[in-house]
């Protein structure tokens, strides 16, 4: 038998290198927190060759691991039942005893009553409870345990997402072949897997694998919602909000240029709100010389509502804001002041493509506190993948109004079609198929999420 540790920061990265070394048929003997992350203890009969269908010995594996979570999670069921019985001695039930003996004639008892009244409350409740108090410590060893416990629960839970992760992936793999390929690609091109699973299903019933990826890339382009007039067009006043580094500034000259070639400087205006960034006004002051447009500041010394007062004859008005951290009291304000401005303001989130599904989420949550109407993606030049641009506008039903694929201004920009976002994000797709480990994550990452939620 080969027997073998494993270190890694979590769970997951420990039973990856528990497949990668050991294969599939390796059985977990032990596991447990330690300084840094987390150890596995591995044992494998024979050097088996890897796999990527389920194996009988990983399900004996399983059922040892949810024995293990159902024991452990009744253990620590009756260590909150036993923590939660434990009779507490306030400074009310104190008082009353002590009322209740002083009316029996006891001089002690009343002396102490008239102490705990002069008492301010806090004091008084720790002092009224010497036996609580005695037994803090070992009410904080039972709470370090019951947090062990926990820990263990979770570590638990999270290899047994992971192995049952791998079984579906594999079951799928071997039972419905065409359909995993399917699952291969729309991966390949960054989709969340909900949303892949949703489009499957609409494909479910297609045998034809060249018949079902067709149909699968046209469910997928009616799904992406786009601004069906271009906002340019529509005029009057658009913000650019988003995250720092997204690209609002460069973004905001290219509209600002392509409105100007198109309609003439006459009728536009600039505004910046972003006052934190040191020389930020100054960039957009240089744009506004370069395309013969005026420009104006937001500060102390003018709110929003004076500067678009003052722009009210122009026909597009685009402001610039700053991208602070989410818990920013700046950034607050600024959404804030967004958000009075109702429907005279239309606010579009600039997103930037590089980055991950889960900061582009993040980003969304946190300014569509100022009520969004639509997003751009940027950088489309230098992402791997589309896909988790168009899985977030999905999810969340925000139009995607332009694309920017690079610096030039105004070339590099354009309006965002459906069929054209499907078939760029296909082509940024490449060939190389995910892994089976991947693929792998992809579902324990579902049953997470589905757990979670």
């Amino acid at each position: 038998m080969k027997v073998k540790r494993f270190f890694a920061a979590d769970m997951r990265q420990a039973m990856k290198l528990v497949r990668d070394e050991l294969g599939a048929d390796a059985s977990i003997i032990a596991n447990r927190r330690v300084a840094g992350g987390v150890e596995l203890t591995a044992a494998l009969d024979y050097e088996a060759p890897r796999l990527t269908t389920p194996t009988p010995g990983l399900d004996t594996e399983l059922k040892k691991t949810q024995e293990r979570i159902v024991a452990a999670r009744a253990e620590l069921e009756v260590g909150e039942m036993a923590s939660h019985d434990q009779p507490l001695v306030n400074r009310q039930l104190f008082g009353d005893s002590m009322r209740h003996a002083a009316r029996q004639g006891s001089v002690e008892a009343r002396d102490l009553l008239d102490r705990l009244i002069q008492e301010p409350v806090e004091p008084a409740a720790t002092s009224a409870r010497p036996a609580a108090a005695e037994a803090a410590p070992a009410q904080s060893g039972d709470d370090a345990g019951l947090s062990a416990m926990r820990a263990e629960l979770a570590g638990l839970r999270e290899m047994l997402e992971s192995q049952l992760g791998g079984m579906a992936w594999g079951q799928l793999n071997q039972h419905k072949p065409k359909q995993a390929g399917l699952w291969r690609r729309l991966t390949q091109m960054g989709l969340p897997a909900e949303v892949s699973q949703d489009l499957l299903r609409q494909v479910s019933d297609v045998t034809e694998p060249r018949q079902a990826w067709r149909m699968l890339l046209a469910y997928l382009a009616h799904r992406v919602p786009v601004l069906r007039e271009e906002p340019l067009d529509a005029g009057g006043v658009i913000a650019l909000v988003g995250p720092t580094g997204a690209g609002k500034t460069t973004t905001l000259g290219k509209l600002a240029a392509r409105y100007v070639l198109k309609h003439g400087s006459q009728h536009v205006a600039l505004v910046t709100m972003d006052t934190y960034r040191i020389g930020a006004h100054e960039q957009l002051r240089t744009l506004g010389r370069i395309l013969n447009v005026p420009v104006k500041v937001v500060d102390e010394k003018q709110d929003l509502n004076d500067v678009l007062a003052d722009f009210a004859g122009k026909r597009l008005v685009l402001i610039d804001t700053a991208g602070l951290q989410a818990n920013d009291p700046y950034l607050r304000g600024q959404l804030d002041t967004l958000a009075r401005q109702g429907h005279r303001v239309r606010n579009l989130l600039v997103l930037a493509a590089t980055s991950q599904h889960r900061v582009m989420k993040a980003a969304y949550h946190t300014y569509k506190a100022c009520g969004l109407s639509g997003c751009i993606l940027t950088k489309i030049d230098e992402a791997a993948t589309l896909g988790e641009s168009l899985g977030l506008a999905m999810e969340q039903g925000l139009p995607v109004a332009y694309l920017a694929d690079g610096q030039r201004i105004p070339d590099d920009i354009s309006r965002a079609v459906g069929h054209q976002l499907v078939s760029r994000a296909v082509s940024m797709a490449g060939n190389d198929a995910p892994a089976d480990q991947t693929m792998a994550d992809v579902f324990a990452g579902m049953m997470h999420t589905q757990r979670a939620s």
